[in-house]
């Protein structure tokens, strides 16, 4: 999957993995308030339109159909004025969590720039970084599969460092398949989480227009099954977020 890469800024505020899963969770939250309540007014409508059905069937089927849609169209006015206030707040808290996590995106471009991060400023990834300095390739092959082995992340940290300063087609090892080893797990629940906020809050969007105008929503939900499937490729846990948070506090 080709996920859209945020460019290059130092506008972007910081949010740790911690910060991406609380997001998350709060958007599960209203997301699924909106959709109860959204699916209760709806219910209400659907109720009253049978229940006149039932009364009216002496009428002919175009009579019965005119005063149907009459007062339904009545009680779905009344319906949308009085939640209009409660869904409008809720939508606006979603696009809230949806910009937060668009804009930490950016931090989480890719697997090497996630790893790039870690133990920056310390003081074993600066010994480690003098020690390699002039190791040769099998050397620094043989560290890099070390670094997996272990799980180490500050030494794959420093060896990607190390050999992005080689010619391309002179490293022993690919920065990108080791950063992906070692952090890949990481960047795609992440990535997977970012996806899943996005799609609350355009569905919720989405089908809050379809109560307004009474509507079928049609080709609009077409981008949340792209979404969808593009979640469904990534292979994430529904857990994985809250192990890698919980690992990060």
């Amino acid at each position: 999957m080709a996920t859209k890469k945020s460019p290059p800024t130092l506008t972007h505020p910081w949010r740790s993995v911690t910060d991406i899963r609380d997001a998350l969770g709060r958007a599960r939250e209203f997301g699924e308030q909106h959709a109860r309540q959204l699916g209760e007014l709806k219910g209400r409508v659907e109720s009253r339109r049978k229940e006149l059905d039932a009364t009216l069937s002496d009428l002919l089927p175009a009579q019965r159909m005119q005063v149907v849609s009459r007062a339904v169209g009545g009680l779905r006015a009344d319906l949308k004025r009085n939640s209009l206030d409660n869904r409008v707040a809720r939508l606006r808290n979603l696009d809230a969590l949806r910009r937060e996590v668009t804009d930490a995106r950016a931090h989480y471009n890719s697997p090497v720039m996630m790893l790039m991060r870690e133990g920056l400023g310390g003081e074993r990834r600066s010994r480690l970084m003098q020690q390699i300095e002039h190791s040769g390739d099998v050397e620094l092959a043989s560290l890099a599969a070390l670094a997996v082995s272990a799980k180490d992340r500050e030494l794959a940290a420093v060896l990607v460092s190390r050999v992005n300063r080689i010619p391309h087609g002179e490293r022993p090892f690919s920065p990108q398949e080791l950063a992906d080893r070692i952090v890949g797990d990481e960047y795609r629940a992440v990535q997977a989480a970012i996806l899943e906020v996005e799609d609350i809050a355009e569905r919720a969007m989405i089908e809050d227009r379809a109560f307004e105008t009474g509507r079928n929503p049609g080709e609009r939900t077409i981008g949340l099954a792209l979404r969808a499937r593009d979640r469904a490729e990534l292979g994430v846990a529904d857990d994985a977020l809250d192990t890698l948070a919980d690992q990060e506090n």
